[in-house]
């Protein structure tokens, strides 16, 4: 492949729902997901087959107590029938209590392990996936969707199948009491079948697009919250609150259109089931009016035919839930069948110390600008940039905002890959490397700091277990951030605010840092990391910042004079090109570089 290919999709090694993929969607999901808990399963068919045998047994001892007691059979005889009938009542609430056990811990471990899944492939999948959806739609496509399908996993397959058992039992049953009855019952029931069947082909559609606005809606919710600050300063209260009211009413009337068409399915069982009781009922009047069968017998057809309410009537709920879980399973599938388009390689990662960084004629466009299908001239966000930075040196990059100086980044880091040129650090290329070998690689400290409602520990270390406590604490205390340390109540297992509130821009800063530091990058990248700190919290920094480029190689992205001292090559990016790029003692020294120029003018007013 050229080195301005385009990379097959790929995400790295196989996972779970790589095999989900490779099946038709329910059955690759039950096969990936209740395989491993089939002991349980068993168990839970087991229990649910002694519960249709027990609800098959109930009016079979109820028939023989009316004979016996239309006979004028003794009370003792009929107190061991009523015991009967206890027993197995009693036995029935065990096993009902015992498979609704049995399935809640199916389904919950089965949608735990898929929403585990999705998590981690929405996390691995690239930037441009990400611009695409909102994180509140991606919550509701990793949470809701799955939770939809709890009920899927833990019952909807072996009780669905379970209550046609149970239907097919009271059937044959009731056509063993006499043909014509059964006959009858199953008419009624082959008719609500069709019914249930032809409707749930019109449900399904509208399931899947409730859902779609359910995910809409909870995206502009999270939107909007996290912008809560600049709608209220701006007056967009209003605006907001229009969008929210088009996308609940727009939810509204396609979640009333979905329940309308699963109302009539249910009302069409409904009212088969009725037609089933009435034709039973009849025929049974009319041979017990003929002297053809006992009073307990017709009892027996009547609780029968009730009977038939209750596995029909799980039947359209399941189907119900099964319109439901298809259309979840639809857009469960179809997030996992994005793929990113940055790759494994199938080389070997850069090399350990300090890398060399090379870029060869790299030429990027951001995917859905109007440069990325033929990158017309101009509209790259980089066009021909080519730069050399030898092992332990220091880049100093400079340019106004929008020259490319962030992007080149993201390059380094493979966010992304160029349509054109190459990017080679320790002289492999980025494309050849596995993507997590070379990131582990690459530090980057970026001007916004992310830390989460976790310990000092989880929030240097990003949950990582294996590193000791005793290695974290020197960390922090190179970086001076040993005072601060000592001084929190639990040391590094104190839970931070959410959002790093109550810490300062320069601790924010320096916790950043120490992850960076903790990895022990070749090359580190600081993303204007310090443009937004006032010049004495700067200060404090620049002894933390020299002891993390220390024995590294490094590209410094800054607006301030300061920051770009200790650089050993100056380049200056203008319109995505290098404008200027050499050794920076040579540049200051020469009044006629852009560098000098930016030095004598100021180079904080200039760059800004």
């Amino acid at each position: 492949m050229p080195p301005g290919g385009t990379p097959s999709p790929a995400d790295g090694p196989p996972h779970p729902e790589a095999q989900v993929q490779a099946q038709p969607p329910a059955r690759g999901l039950l096969g990936t997901y209740l395989a491993p808990q089939w002991r349980r399963v068993v168990v839970l068919a087991a229990l649910l087959v002694i519960t249709i045998g027990l609800r098959l047994l109930s009016p079979q001892i109820l028939r023989a107590f009316i004979d016996q007691a239309a006979a004028g059979a003794l009370p003792a005889a009929l107190a061991e029938i009523a015991l009967a009938f206890v027993c197995v009542a009693v036995l029935l609430q065990l096993s009902s209590l015992g498979e609704v056990y049995v399935a809640e811990n199916v389904g919950l471990t089965a949608t735990n392990g898929l929403r585990a899944d999705l998590t981690r492939h929405v996390l691995r999948l690239d930037p441009a996936f990400h611009a695409a959806h909102t994180p509140g739609e991606l919550i509701e496509r990793t949470d809701g969707d799955v939770a939809t399908l709890g009920n899927f996993f833990s019952r909807l397959v072996v009780h669905l199948l379970g209550n046609v058992l149970l239907l097919a039992g009271i059937l044959a049953l009731l056509a063993q009491v006499d043909l014509r009855v059964g006959a009858a019952a199953a008419v009624c029931v082959a008719l609500g079948a069709a019914l249930i069947t032809w409707l749930r082909r019109l449900a399904v559609p509208r399931f899947a697009a409730q859902r779609q606005a359910n995910a809409e809606l909870f995206g502009l919710i999270e939107e909007r919250l996290a912008g809560t600050e600049d709608v209220r300063a701006n007056g967009g209260e209003g605006y907001v609150l229009n969008r929210l009211l088009e996308r609940s009413r727009n939810l509204l009337w396609i979640d009333m259109r979905a329940r309308l068409v699963g109302a009539s399915t249910f009302n069409s069982a409904v009212l088969c089931l009725e037609l089933a009781t009435a034709a039973t009922l009849a025929v049974g009047a009319w041979l017990f009016s003929q002297g053809a069968t006992s009073i307990g017998t017709v009892y027996l057809i009547f609780a029968y035919t009730q009977s038939l309410h209750q596995p029909l009537n799980a039947v359209m709920r399941q189907v119900q839930d099964l319109q439901q879980a298809v259309a979840s399973i639809g857009r469960v599938r179809a997030l996992l069948t994005e793929r990113s388009v940055i790759a494994d390689g199938p080389g070997a990662p850069p090399p350990a110390g300090p890398l060399a960084v090379e870029l060869d004629r790299v030429t990027f466009a951001y995917p859905g600008s109007p440069a990325a299908p033929e990158l017309a001239e101009g509209q790259a966000a980089l066009t021909d940039v080519s730069l050399r930075l030898e092992p332990g040196q220091i880049l100093g990059l400079l340019g106004r905002t929008g020259s490319g100086k962030t992007t080149l980044s993201r390059l380094l880091f493979r966010l992304y890959d160029p349509q054109y040129g190459a990017i080679r650090l320790g002289g492999v290329d980025l494309r050849d490397s596995p993507v997590a070998a070379l990131r582990a690689r690459v530090g980057v400290v970026t001007q916004d700091v992310q830390l989460f409602h976790a310990s000092v520990r989880d929030n240097v270390t990003f949950f990582n277990a294996g590193i000791a406590d005793e290695r974290i604490a020197e960390a922090l205390e190179a970086l001076g951030l040993g005072p601060w340390l000592r001084s929190l109540p639990e040391g590094l297992h104190t839970r931070l605010a959410p959002g790093g509130s109550g810490l300062s821009a320069g601790e924010a800063q320096l916790l950043a840092f120490a992850r960076v530091f903790l990895n022990d990058p070749g090359l580190v990248v600081l993303d204007e990391a310090s443009s937004r700190l006032d010049p004495a919290t700067e200060r404090l920094l620049e002894r933390a910042v020299d002891r993390l480029l220390g024995g590294r190689t490094a590209i410094v992205i800054a607006h301030r004079l300061g920051t770009v001292q200790r650089a050993h090559r100056i380049a200056i990016l203008e319109d995505g090109r290098v404008a200027e790029e050499g050794e920076r003692p040579a540049l200051a020294a020469d009044p006629t570089s852009r560098f000098s120029r930016l030095l004598r003018a100021g180079l904080e007013e200039v760059l800004v």
